[in-house]
Protein backbone atom coordinates (compact mmCIF):
# COMPACT_ATOMS: atom_id res chain seq x y z
CA UNK A 1 0.00 0.00 0.00
CA UNK A 2 3.19 1.80 0.37
CA UNK A 3 3.20 3.15 -3.72
CA UNK A 4 -0.69 3.01 -4.05
CA UNK A 5 -1.19 6.30 -2.86
CA UNK A 6 1.16 7.83 -4.67
CA UNK A 7 -0.34 6.45 -7.76
CA UNK A 8 -3.61 7.71 -7.80
CA UNK A 9 -3.33 10.94 -7.13
CA UNK A 10 -5.89 12.66 -10.40
CA UNK A 11 -7.84 15.54 -9.22
CA UNK A 12 -6.96 18.75 -10.20
CA UNK A 13 -7.14 21.66 -8.69
CA UNK A 14 -6.02 19.56 -5.15
CA UNK A 15 -6.52 20.79 -2.08
CA UNK A 16 -4.51 19.72 1.12
CA UNK A 17 -6.02 20.40 4.40
CA UNK A 18 -4.16 20.59 8.02
CA UNK A 19 -5.43 21.75 11.22
CA UNK A 20 -4.66 25.68 12.01
CA UNK A 21 -3.67 26.79 15.70
CA UNK A 22 -0.16 25.36 17.05
CA UNK A 23 1.65 23.88 14.14
CA UNK A 24 4.58 21.37 14.51
CA UNK A 25 7.18 19.81 12.78
CA UNK A 26 5.23 16.76 11.48
CA UNK A 27 2.66 18.55 9.12
CA UNK A 28 5.26 21.07 8.26
CA UNK A 29 6.96 18.47 6.76
CA UNK A 30 4.45 16.25 5.47
CA UNK A 31 2.61 19.70 3.55
CA UNK A 32 6.04 20.05 2.18
CA UNK A 33 7.18 16.02 1.18
CA UNK A 34 3.32 16.01 -0.93
CA UNK A 35 4.16 19.35 -2.56
CA UNK A 36 7.06 18.36 -3.97
CA UNK A 37 5.16 15.69 -6.44
CA UNK A 38 3.98 16.35 -9.65
CA UNK A 39 0.46 16.20 -9.09
CA UNK A 40 0.46 17.95 -5.38
CA UNK A 41 3.23 20.85 -6.86
CA UNK A 42 0.67 23.57 -7.50
CA UNK A 43 -1.55 22.27 -4.35
CA UNK A 44 -3.45 25.15 -2.37
CA UNK A 45 -3.52 24.48 1.65
CA UNK A 46 -6.48 24.55 4.06
CA UNK A 47 -5.90 25.06 7.94
CA UNK A 48 -8.72 24.30 9.76
CA UNK A 49 -10.32 22.40 11.83
CA UNK A 50 -13.61 22.54 10.17
CA UNK A 51 -15.05 19.07 9.24
CA UNK A 52 -16.86 21.04 6.31
CA UNK A 53 -13.57 22.51 5.22
CA UNK A 54 -12.03 18.97 5.60
CA UNK A 55 -14.23 17.19 3.87
CA UNK A 56 -13.59 19.51 1.11
CA UNK A 57 -10.11 18.62 0.31
CA UNK A 58 -8.17 16.04 -1.44
CA UNK A 59 -5.84 15.36 1.26
CA UNK A 60 -5.80 16.12 4.65
CA UNK A 61 -3.10 15.31 7.14
CA UNK A 62 -2.31 15.48 10.81
CA UNK A 63 -6.13 15.86 11.72
CA UNK A 64 -9.98 14.56 11.32
CA UNK A 65 -9.06 11.66 13.33
CA UNK A 66 -9.07 9.13 10.46
CA UNK A 67 -5.63 7.13 8.42
CA UNK A 68 -7.24 5.53 5.20
CA UNK A 69 -4.77 6.18 2.55
CA UNK A 70 -7.36 5.19 0.18
CA UNK A 71 -8.85 8.54 0.87
CA UNK A 72 -5.91 10.06 0.87
CA UNK A 73 -6.75 10.91 4.99
CA UNK A 74 -3.44 10.72 7.52
CA UNK A 75 -4.59 11.56 10.63
CA UNK A 76 -2.83 9.94 13.77
CA UNK A 77 -3.94 11.10 16.69
CA UNK A 78 -7.14 8.65 16.76
CA UNK A 79 -6.84 6.35 19.93
CA UNK A 80 -6.74 2.90 18.04
CA UNK A 81 -3.66 4.25 15.74
CA UNK A 82 -0.90 2.33 16.03
CA UNK A 83 0.72 2.33 12.88
CA UNK A 84 4.65 2.36 12.19
CA UNK A 85 7.04 2.32 9.74
CA UNK A 86 7.90 -1.32 8.09
CA UNK A 87 10.57 -2.96 10.52
CA UNK A 88 10.74 -0.17 13.18
CA UNK A 89 8.78 0.56 16.42
CA UNK A 90 8.00 4.22 16.40
CA UNK A 91 4.47 5.42 15.84
CA UNK A 92 3.99 7.40 12.66
CA UNK A 93 3.20 11.00 12.58
CA UNK A 94 1.42 12.69 9.98
CA UNK A 95 5.47 13.04 8.60
CA UNK A 96 5.41 9.27 9.10
CA UNK A 97 2.65 8.23 7.38
CA UNK A 98 3.24 10.79 4.21
CA UNK A 99 6.63 9.18 3.45
CA UNK A 100 5.80 5.54 4.27
CA UNK A 101 3.14 6.12 1.01
CA UNK A 102 4.70 8.91 -1.18
CA UNK A 103 8.36 8.63 0.06
CA UNK A 104 9.30 6.06 -2.84
CA UNK A 105 7.81 8.18 -5.44
CA UNK A 106 9.34 11.74 -4.02
CA UNK A 107 13.35 9.43 -4.10
CA UNK A 108 12.07 8.44 -7.57
CA UNK A 109 11.71 11.52 -8.74
CA UNK A 110 14.44 13.28 -7.09
CA UNK A 111 17.60 10.51 -8.33
CA UNK A 112 15.46 10.31 -11.86
CA UNK A 113 15.65 6.68 -10.88
CA UNK A 114 12.61 3.35 -11.38
CA UNK A 115 9.70 3.75 -8.81
CA UNK A 116 11.16 -0.23 -8.28
CA UNK A 117 14.67 0.84 -8.68
CA UNK A 118 16.09 -0.50 -5.64
CA UNK A 119 18.42 1.87 -4.96
CA UNK A 120 15.11 3.71 -4.38
CA UNK A 121 14.64 1.38 -1.60
CA UNK A 122 17.88 1.93 -0.03
CA UNK A 123 17.39 5.54 0.04
CA UNK A 124 13.88 5.32 1.59
CA UNK A 125 15.27 2.90 4.25
CA UNK A 126 18.12 5.53 5.02
CA UNK A 127 15.89 8.46 4.80
CA UNK A 128 13.47 7.15 7.35
CA UNK A 129 16.23 5.77 9.90
CA UNK A 130 18.31 9.25 9.23
CA UNK A 131 15.30 12.10 9.57
CA UNK A 132 11.79 10.89 9.12
CA UNK A 133 11.62 8.63 12.71
CA UNK A 134 13.06 11.55 14.45
CA UNK A 135 10.43 14.03 13.54
CA UNK A 136 7.77 11.12 14.10
CA UNK A 137 9.15 10.27 18.16
CA UNK A 138 9.28 13.85 18.51
CA UNK A 139 5.52 14.49 17.54
CA UNK A 140 4.50 11.50 19.47
CA UNK A 141 6.55 12.25 22.56
CA UNK A 142 8.74 9.42 22.46
CA UNK A 143 12.33 9.71 24.08
CA UNK A 144 15.61 8.33 22.74
CA UNK A 145 15.96 6.70 25.59
CA UNK A 146 14.47 5.72 28.64
CA UNK A 147 14.48 8.04 31.54
CA UNK A 148 14.00 6.06 34.00
CA UNK A 149 16.83 3.92 33.03
CA UNK A 150 19.46 6.96 32.56
CA UNK A 151 18.57 8.18 36.08
CA UNK A 152 19.21 4.70 37.70
CA UNK A 153 22.48 4.57 35.49
CA UNK A 154 23.22 8.05 37.23
CA UNK A 155 23.55 9.33 33.57
CA UNK A 156 23.03 13.08 33.84
CA UNK A 157 22.97 15.67 30.43
CA UNK A 158 25.89 18.17 30.54
CA UNK A 159 24.01 20.35 28.21
CA UNK A 160 20.79 21.45 26.71
CA UNK A 161 20.30 20.94 22.95
CA UNK A 162 16.99 21.45 22.55
CA UNK A 163 17.19 24.76 21.45
CA UNK A 164 19.19 23.31 17.95
CA UNK A 165 16.59 21.06 17.13
CA UNK A 166 14.46 21.19 14.15
CA UNK A 167 11.02 20.91 16.17
CA UNK A 168 12.09 23.74 18.42
CA UNK A 169 13.05 25.78 15.63
CA UNK A 170 9.52 25.06 14.14
CA UNK A 171 8.10 25.99 17.53
CA UNK A 172 9.86 29.23 17.46
CA UNK A 173 7.99 29.92 14.71
CA UNK A 174 4.51 30.14 16.12
CA UNK A 175 5.18 33.02 18.44
CA UNK A 176 6.75 35.22 15.78
CA UNK A 177 5.92 38.75 15.62
CA UNK A 178 4.58 38.52 11.90
CA UNK A 179 5.24 42.43 11.16
CA UNK A 180 9.22 41.48 12.64
CA UNK A 181 9.94 38.61 9.40
CA UNK A 182 8.11 40.20 6.75
CA UNK A 183 4.34 39.78 6.87
CA UNK A 184 2.78 42.27 5.00
CA UNK A 185 -0.17 44.06 7.13
CA UNK A 186 -3.75 43.14 6.24
CA UNK A 187 -6.90 45.21 7.90
CA UNK A 188 -9.32 42.39 6.96
CA UNK A 189 -10.52 40.04 10.13
CA UNK A 190 -8.64 37.32 8.55
CA UNK A 191 -5.45 39.02 9.25
CA UNK A 192 -4.69 36.79 12.12
CA UNK A 193 -5.19 33.17 10.34
CA UNK A 194 -3.50 34.90 7.48
CA UNK A 195 -0.28 35.44 9.52
CA UNK A 196 -0.30 32.42 11.12
CA UNK A 197 -0.55 30.47 7.56
CA UNK A 198 2.55 32.72 6.42
CA UNK A 199 4.48 31.53 9.70
CA UNK A 200 2.98 27.74 9.24
CA UNK A 201 4.57 27.95 5.52
CA UNK A 202 8.10 29.33 6.76
CA UNK A 203 7.96 25.97 9.18
CA UNK A 204 6.78 24.32 6.16
CA UNK A 205 10.13 25.60 4.28
CA UNK A 206 12.64 25.25 6.69
CA UNK A 207 11.44 20.97 7.33
CA UNK A 208 11.38 20.91 3.70
CA UNK A 209 14.67 21.99 2.68
CA UNK A 210 16.56 19.73 5.53
CA UNK A 211 14.89 16.90 4.43
CA UNK A 212 15.96 17.76 0.77
CA UNK A 213 19.49 17.79 1.77
CA UNK A 214 19.73 14.85 3.77
CA UNK A 215 18.11 13.12 0.08
CA UNK A 216 20.21 14.55 -1.96
CA UNK A 217 23.74 14.12 0.43
CA UNK A 218 22.29 10.63 0.51
CA UNK A 219 21.79 9.85 -2.93
CA UNK A 220 24.47 11.61 -4.61
CA UNK A 221 27.10 11.16 -1.91
CA UNK A 222 25.59 7.93 0.34
CA UNK A 223 24.97 6.04 -2.00
CA UNK A 224 27.79 6.27 -4.40
CA UNK A 225 29.90 5.54 -1.59
CA UNK A 226 28.30 2.35 -1.09
CA UNK A 227 30.49 0.17 -4.70
CA UNK A 228 33.55 2.19 -3.56
CA UNK A 229 33.69 0.90 0.19
CA UNK A 230 32.30 -2.81 -1.24
CA UNK A 231 34.86 -2.76 -3.12
CA UNK A 232 37.55 -2.14 -1.06
CA UNK A 233 35.98 -4.31 1.48
CA UNK A 234 36.46 -6.58 -1.07
CA UNK A 235 40.24 -6.16 -2.07
CA UNK A 236 41.26 -5.58 2.25
CA UNK A 237 43.75 -8.58 2.06
CA UNK A 238 45.82 -7.34 -0.28
CA UNK A 239 46.80 -4.02 1.14
CA UNK A 240 47.89 -6.28 5.30
CA UNK A 241 47.91 -9.93 5.26
CA UNK A 242 45.50 -9.64 8.40
CA UNK A 243 42.44 -8.08 6.60
CA UNK A 244 41.60 -5.73 8.64
CA UNK A 245 43.14 -2.26 6.87
CA UNK A 246 40.23 -0.37 4.57
CA UNK A 247 42.07 1.88 1.67
CA UNK A 248 39.95 4.37 0.05
CA UNK A 249 41.19 5.79 -3.14
CA UNK A 250 39.60 9.26 -2.86
CA UNK A 251 38.84 11.78 0.21
CA UNK A 252 35.72 12.70 0.88
CA UNK A 253 33.92 9.23 1.14
CA UNK A 254 31.34 8.90 3.97
CA UNK A 255 32.32 5.29 4.59
CA UNK A 256 32.01 4.71 7.80
CA UNK A 257 27.85 3.41 7.82
CA UNK A 258 28.67 1.31 4.86
CA UNK A 259 31.50 -0.33 6.70
CA UNK A 260 29.23 -1.51 9.44
CA UNK A 261 26.67 -2.65 7.29
CA UNK A 262 29.05 -4.76 4.71
CA UNK A 263 30.89 -6.36 7.63
CA UNK A 264 27.59 -7.79 8.69
CA UNK A 265 25.85 -8.80 5.19
CA UNK A 266 29.33 -10.67 5.44
CA UNK A 267 29.22 -12.36 8.27
CA UNK A 268 32.34 -11.64 9.84
CA UNK A 269 33.07 -12.47 13.15
CA UNK A 270 34.43 -9.55 15.16
CA UNK A 271 38.24 -10.49 15.47
CA UNK A 272 38.05 -10.35 11.67
CA UNK A 273 36.38 -6.71 11.49
CA UNK A 274 38.25 -3.80 10.03
CA UNK A 275 40.41 -1.87 12.52
CA UNK A 276 41.91 1.13 10.36
CA UNK A 277 40.89 2.96 7.09
CA UNK A 278 43.37 4.74 4.84
CA UNK A 279 42.67 7.44 2.82
CA UNK A 280 43.84 10.53 0.88
CA UNK A 281 43.12 13.96 2.61
CA UNK A 282 42.31 15.75 0.09
CA UNK A 283 41.67 15.30 -4.00
CA UNK A 284 44.49 16.89 -4.70
CA UNK A 285 48.04 15.35 -6.23
CA UNK A 286 50.57 14.88 -4.14
CA UNK A 287 47.26 15.08 -1.00
CA UNK A 288 48.83 13.97 2.45
CA UNK A 289 47.33 10.88 4.22
CA UNK A 290 45.16 10.16 6.80
CA UNK A 291 44.76 6.80 9.06
CA UNK A 292 41.97 6.77 10.77
CA UNK A 293 40.68 3.76 13.82
CA UNK A 294 37.37 1.98 13.05
CA UNK A 295 34.83 3.03 16.07
CA UNK A 296 33.01 0.14 17.80
CA UNK A 297 29.79 1.35 16.34
CA UNK A 298 28.57 4.33 14.42
CA UNK A 299 27.70 6.49 17.37
CA UNK A 300 30.77 5.54 19.57
CA UNK A 301 33.89 7.39 20.94
CA UNK A 302 35.71 3.97 21.73
CA UNK A 303 37.74 2.58 19.23
CA UNK A 304 38.26 -1.68 17.96
CA UNK A 305 41.92 -0.23 18.57
CA UNK A 306 43.54 2.98 18.80
CA UNK A 307 46.62 3.80 17.11
CA UNK A 308 49.64 3.19 19.85
CA UNK A 309 49.57 4.87 22.89
CA UNK A 310 53.11 6.33 22.36
CA UNK A 311 51.99 8.16 19.57
CA UNK A 312 49.26 10.14 20.96
CA UNK A 313 49.74 14.04 20.69
CA UNK A 314 53.11 13.83 18.76
CA UNK A 315 53.91 15.77 15.42
CA UNK A 316 56.38 16.10 13.03
CA UNK A 317 60.12 15.01 13.89
CA UNK A 318 59.20 14.07 17.15
CA UNK A 319 56.79 11.49 15.84
CA UNK A 320 59.12 10.68 12.67
CA UNK A 321 61.29 9.34 15.51
CA UNK A 322 58.79 7.32 17.58
CA UNK A 323 58.25 5.81 14.70
CA UNK A 324 61.69 4.34 13.51
CA UNK A 325 63.13 3.15 10.14
CA UNK A 326 60.06 0.91 9.13
CA UNK A 327 58.25 4.46 7.97
CA UNK A 328 59.63 7.07 5.98
CA UNK A 329 59.87 10.28 7.07
CA UNK A 330 57.13 12.80 6.84
CA UNK A 331 54.46 11.89 10.08
CA UNK A 332 52.80 14.49 10.24
CA UNK A 333 50.49 13.84 13.72
CA UNK A 334 48.35 11.64 15.83
CA UNK A 335 45.37 12.64 17.59
CA UNK A 336 45.51 13.04 21.49
CA UNK A 337 43.15 10.08 21.61
CA UNK A 338 44.74 8.06 19.06
CA UNK A 339 41.22 8.15 16.54
CA UNK A 340 43.09 9.46 13.80
CA UNK A 341 46.80 10.42 12.43
CA UNK A 342 48.49 11.55 9.19
CA UNK A 343 51.47 11.49 7.50
CA UNK A 344 52.65 12.86 3.94
CA UNK A 345 52.60 9.85 1.60
CA UNK A 346 50.22 6.97 1.30
CA UNK A 347 53.45 4.35 1.78
CA UNK A 348 54.54 6.43 5.01
CA UNK A 349 50.53 5.65 6.23
CA UNK A 350 50.28 2.71 4.79
CA UNK A 351 53.75 2.01 7.09
CA UNK A 352 52.03 3.33 9.99
CA UNK A 353 49.06 0.95 9.87
CA UNK A 354 51.13 -2.09 9.40
CA UNK A 355 53.04 -0.39 13.00
CA UNK A 356 49.62 -0.06 14.63
CA UNK A 357 48.11 -3.36 13.65
CA UNK A 358 51.27 -5.17 14.99
CA UNK A 359 50.76 -3.74 17.81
Amino acid sequence: MAETAAKRVKADPLIIGTHNGHFHADEALAVYMLRLLPDYASATLVRTRDPALLDSCHTVVDVGGEYDASKYRFDHHQRTFSSTFPNHQTKLSSAGLVYMHFGKAIIAQHTNLPLDHPDVELLYQKLYDDFVEAVDANDNGISKYDDTQLAQAGVEARFKDGGVTLASLVNDLNHEDPLAVGVPSRSTEDQPQAEEDYRFGQASTLMGNSFLRKLHSAATAWLPARTIVKDAFNSRSSNHPSGRLLVLPRAGIPWKNHLYTIEQEAGLPDDQNLLFVIYPEKEDPGSKWRIQAVSKSLSSFENRKSLPEPWCGVRDAELDALLGDSVPDGAVFVHASGFIGGHQTEAGVRAMAALALAS
